[in-house]
């Protein structure tokens, strides 16, 4: 199983980034997919997450500035970052775990797999 995680860059504050995660080595429609940001010297939290249905999960941070979609016929999840701030500058990883049940579980450890991260740092 393969997560190649793309899109990240440097922004000024205020504007938008795009990521995007490609999936391959599973049915991508069995998977909940979530992305979770590390910054330097902090621990690795959740962003958002999308179940096989459609339905989204965001942390209170992201509200109203992310966006997460999926697309099962081309296996990839993206998020769409608008508003940025200086405080959003991390390592985006991108993470899917096979579903189970309905609650979306936003812990690291509930993942069962991961891509290798795309940088975003937003100046100020």
């Amino acid at each position: 199983v393969q997560l190649q995680a793309s899109g990240g860059g440097l922004v000024q504050a205020g504007g938008s980034l795009r990521l995007s995660c490609a999936a391959s080595g599973v049915t991508f429609s069995n998977y909940v997919m979530g992305w979770f940001r590390q910054a330097p010297g902090k621990e690795r939290e959740f962003v958002a997450g999308i179940n096989w249905i459609g339905r989204t999960y965001y942390a209170d941070s992201v509200k109203g500035r992310f966006t997460i979609s999926r697309d099962n016929a081309k296996n990839t999840v993206a998020l769409q970052m608008n508003s940025l701030k200086p405080e959003d500058t991390a390592v985006y990883y991108c993470a899917a775990y096979r579903r189970r049940g309905f609650s979306m579980l936003t812990t690291g450890g509930d993942y069962d797999y991961w891509g290798q991260g795309t940088q975003v740092t937003v100046s100020s």
